[in-house]
């Protein structure tokens, strides 16, 4: 997976893939033919998908299948063209010919252009293991994965105020009041487009802080630190300080009047 962009996204197309995983195979078998040895390089991932294992009497079923969930995602997504590997609310934006190859819904020419690259392992396997009735399904079933996959990785963001949290995101503390944070300060919004850091639609990003982590937030880094390296709560909490700080501000607490 060449970009960094990719990894993220193979998170997401490996939930997506999941949701249909895990559901076809608590139901049970597609069919009631003994299974057969799955070709492929995780071949020898065991899946039991009884219901009553499911329930709960095979310990590792949530593993294997955890596992199992694993492989078929990189089998598939390895075989993805890089720029659907990479896909983003940013990359169809500003490429329209992107935009209409990745639609929704998806042209019938991409699709079959996208099922003419997947490994036959991945059909091979996921008969194999009862979760398809046969081979000939495997375009139905992908076809449903790959669109909602293009769909979360291109959705546009959200409307910021509608994403107040309930706790602050920095010190996790839920019974203090929040105020929202600009992860990309307006004092130098300017500069930031001027000088690519950041695409116009994530300037009005927010976090939701305490005023005490916001003002730490704020004491640690310039406005410019901020919105070119710190422009996420996630890159924030790649800090040692703020996690110290976190940790420690926590546990202050005093009660109600």
């Amino acid at each position: 997976m060449p970009s960094d962009n990719s990894h993220t996204q193979f998170d997401l197309f490996r939930d997506c893939l999941s949701g249909y995983l895990v559901q076809r195979a608590a139901a049970g078998p597609a069919k009631s033919s003994q299974k057969r040895r799955a070709k492929g390089r995780r071949s020898n991932v065991r899946l039991v998908k009884h219901e009553a294992e499911v329930n709960g009497s095979e310990p590792n079923y949530a593993e294997e299948l955890g596992d199992f969930v694993d492989y078929v995602a990189s089998e598939i997504f390895d075989w993805f063209p890089e720029a659907l590997r990479s896909l983003s609310y940013s990359a169809v934006h500003n490429d329209r010919r992107l935009a209409e190859r990745y639609g929704d819904p998806i042209p019938s020419a991409t699709l079959e252009l996208l099922l003419t690259t997947i490994s036959p392992s991945v059909a091979d396997s996921l008969e194999a293991y009862g979760l398809l009735e046969s081979q000939a399904d495997l375009p139905k079933f992908l076809t449903a994965i790959i669109q909602e996959y293009v769909n979360a990785a291109t959705a546009p963001p959200p409307i910021w105020s509608t994403t107040r949290t309930s706790a602050c995101e920095i010190c996790e503390r839920d019974w203090i009041p929040l105020s929202y944070h600009h992860l990309v300060p307006k004092q130098v919004h300017a500069k930031v487009i001027k000088r690519g850091w950041h695409e116009e639609w994530r300037l009005n990003s927010v976090a939701w802080l305490c005023r005490a982590c916001h003002s730490f937030v704020h004491r640690i880094a310039s406005n410019e630190e901020l919105a070119k390296d710190y422009w996420s709560v996630a890159r924030l909490m790649e800090r040692e300080d703020v996690i110290a700080w976190a940790k420690w501000v926590g546990r202050v607490r005093w009660r109600a009047r």
